[in-house]
């Protein structure tokens, strides 16, 4: 899909210019110097206009449309801070044109000053309500800032205006996605493919559809999109549709072959590797998340699916070892990465390993814990591992904390169970073994809690860039 590009890229606007420089007639050299530049810039020869416009504002330094022209062959040229001087001086010259105070503004958003953009972006919908650059600008620099409620009348506004206007249509249709409005959301982007049929508003019609809980017309416009346009990112799309509704068989295929397009796809090869891990293909799907670790080593995206994938598939072990090494190496302040490097080190080798070096794996949990001391998963496996060691008197507490953590974790009171009761606390064994059959009634299956984590992996990234 493409993400809105329009909403964090502003483009300069062109404003009329009259026939002639001020202070010049026509037909006088002033005028020809300043046509001239005109020709050059919209030409794209920004150099030789930015040159000739210049000089010519030596000799008429207080000319509105010097200013502006040359502010905007700066800003062509991403001479953003010497396009702002000129620009503001036009509309010193002009306050009363929007068009100038739009080009300002627009110019302002693209150094990142969006509180002084937007409000030339208001003051020049206020001299002009309907022009179509000031509200559909503005509307972006609302979105572009994350506030996507307050962009919506402003695209709404310029749809009015002008509704032949693809990006802001585009742009309209998202908002609506983004806040909730489905129907309007469906209803315009139906509109605008009547239009223009593109394989970006099938790719955004489906997403309002998943949104909206109709997973087979989701799939089918994601479908629709991919073999318009079989980039990356609708490909992925379609593949993590199919793959977020368990439709695993047509999801693998998907994955396969956009692999065979994009085999330098990180996110691409996860999503294969959690179709085949979902399927039941361990083997298969570390392998897939191998590749996608080593595309992309400090990226924790493959990390936690290849955790899962390697308690069902052993036999890759020091493969898969090694990947944990070098992403606790990589990232020596995140503290999954402790942790899945302990867990490997600890489910590759077990306890009848010689060479297992039970004091590394309490380290490294332990330096998980304290880089976040929230961390209920890597208290419930030190607990574990003092258990395993018939530590059980320090397994209590570890136990302990993970269940104020995460009260929904349900191993951990059937396991702080079977600690009471080694240490001859039947009263208290007896009542966790109870919770423990509670919890995991109340809670969610570990099949919801995979499609919960498979979801917000793709979500997150859709967000992210995409392959090439």
């Amino acid at each position: 899909m493409r993400r809105p590009s329009i909403w964090s890229v502003f483009l300069v606007l062109l404003v009329f210019l009259p026939s002639a420089a001020a202070g010049s007639q026509p037909g006088t050299s002033l005028e020809r110097k300043f046509q001239s530049a005109l020709t050059q810039y919209e030409s794209g020869h920004f150099a030789p206009a930015g040159a000739q416009l210049e000089a010519l504002l030596r000799e008429v330094p207080q000319s509105f449309e010097v200013h502006e022209l040359l502010g905007l062959v700066y800003a062509a040229q991403s001479r953003d801070a010497e396009a702002r001087k000129h620009l503001e001086a036009a509309v010193r010259l002009k306050p009363g044109s929007a068009a100038a105070r739009t080009n300002l503004a627009a110019n302002l958003a693209r150094m990142g000053k969006l509180d002084l953009a937007e409000a030339e972006f208001r003051k020049a919908i206020k001299l002009e309500p309907r022009n179509f650059d000031a509200n559909h600008n503005l509307g972006e620099l609302y979105a572009r800032s994350g506030k996507v409620a307050a962009a919506a009348p402003f695209f709404e506004q310029a749809q009015r205006i002008d509704p032949s206007s693809y990006d802001n249509g585009y742009d309209l249709a998202l908002a609506y996605v983004l806040t909730g409005r489905l129907k309007d959301a469906r209803q315009l982007v139906q509109d605008l493919l009547k239009t223009k049929n593109t394989a970006e508003l099938h790719n955004l019609l489906a997403e309002t559809e998943e949104k909206d809980g109709k997973f087979v017309s989701a799939a089918n416009e994601y479908e629709t999109a991919a073999h318009m346009d079989p980039s990356e990112s609708n490909l992925f799309d379609w593949g993590s549709e199919l793959l977020i509704h368990r439709t695993l068989g047509p999801a693998i295929e998907v994955f396969q072959h956009a692999i065979e397009r994009y085999p330098n796809s990180p996110r691409l090869l996860i999503g294969l590797g959690m179709s085949l891990y979902s399927r039941g293909n361990y083997d298969e799907a570390v392998k897939s998340l191998l590749r996608a670790a080593d595309l992309n080593p400090s990226d924790p995206g493959a990390y936690l699916f290849l955790s899962k994938a390697y308690d069902s598939s052993p036999s890759q072990a020091d493969e898969v070892l090694e990947r944990f090494r070098r992403f606790a190496k990589l990232q020596p302040r995140n503290p999954r990465a402790s942790y899945y490097y302990a867990m490997s080190l600890w489910k590759g080798k077990r306890a009848e390993d010689p060479s297992l070096d039970m004091q590394q794996i309490e380290s490294l949990l332990k330096q998980a814990i304290a880089l976040n001391p929230k961390f209920a998963e890597a208290h419930l496996q030190l607990g574990n591992l003092y258990s395993d060691q018939s530590k059980y008197a320090e397994a209590i507490p570890e136990y302990a904390r993970a269940r104020e953590l995460d009260p929904a974790l349900g191993d951990v009171y059937y396991r702080m169970g079977q600690a009471y009761v080694h240490v001859g606390d039947k009263e208290r064994a007896q009542e966790q073994f109870q919770i423990y059959q509670r919890v995991r009634a109340e809670h969610m299956a570990e099949l919801d809690k995979q499609q919960a984590d498979v979801r917000q992996f793709v979500y997150s990234a859709k967000d992210g860039p995409s392959a090439k």
